[in-house]
């Protein structure tokens, strides 16, 4: 029973691996090019010249970080604030690379650009792949999703420079692809632990403080997956 449990639950891991790149990057670039159109229409709007939105989105290339750019570039802020306040919104990708530091490459240009692309939706197609996925492969799926972003980017840049549209609704692009990559997360999942406690720990780092949930949910995430790793001696 336990190796036909072992099967089931690594099929889903092999038909990811077999599929093309194309296939494993649409659903990001779904909603990528048009969450990074959006970024590149506010950018312009707010007075910058668009050929800037596309550098921060190759340089900085940080989703949030750069919507939140936009109105503190308006106000007046300094560098060292807006940095500070970029590290604060992405200090979560810490965790998520510590978990894949051992499947970058070990050194050289393609392990930093790795670390630099990882952003969320990334981290999650990247976790369905098998641990024997090639690391080519993984760069390329990197690289396919940032190049999504500077696309869209790009787009809104002109349309922005040209017109003046509502862009109203598109702000559930992203909780979509959320749900789409959560969804292909459960279909390739070990255990379910990290659902049942993710979802409480949220709930109460929302209750505890709401404006850094996200942060502290992820802490209680981590300390409770060291007690479950300690007391069964297996990594879920």
């Amino acid at each position: 029973m336990r190796e036909s449990r072992s099967s089931m639950s690594s099929e889903p891991s092999r038909e990811t691996s077999q599929l093309p790149l194309a296939s494993l990057t649409l659903p990001v670039a779904m909603g990528y090019i048009p969450l990074g159109a959006v970024f590149g229409f506010l950018f312009v709007q707010a007075g910058a010249p668009a050929w800037l939105a596309v550098l921060s989105s190759i340089v900085i290339y940080a989703g949030a970080a750069q919507y939140m750019m936009i109105p503190m570039l308006v106000a007046g802020a300094s560098y060292p604030t807006m940095a500070l306040a970029t590290l604060v919104i992405n200090f979560r990708h810490v965790f998520y690379g510590l978990s894949l530091l051992e499947r970058f490459p070990h050194r050289g240009w393609q392990r930093l650009y790795m670390v630099f692309g990882l952003t969320d939706e990334t981290y999650s197609v990247l976790t369905t792949l098998p641990d024997h996925t090639p690391t080519n492969k993984l760069l390329a799926l990197t690289a396919l999703n940032q190049l999504w972003w500077v696309l869209g980017t790009l787009l809104g840049a002109i349309v922005g420079a040209q017109a003046q549209l509502s862009l109203k609704g598109l702000d559930f692009v992203l909780a979509s692809l959320f749900a789409v990559l959560a969804a292909e997360q459960w279909r390739n999942r070990v255990s379910a632990w990290p659902v049942a406690v993710a979802l409480p720990a949220y709930g109460l780092a929302a209750l505890w403080s709401e404006s850094h949930a996200l942060s502290l949910s992820i802490g209680l995430c981590v300390l409770v997956a060291m007690l479950i790793k300690e007391r069964t001696g297996v990594n879920e």
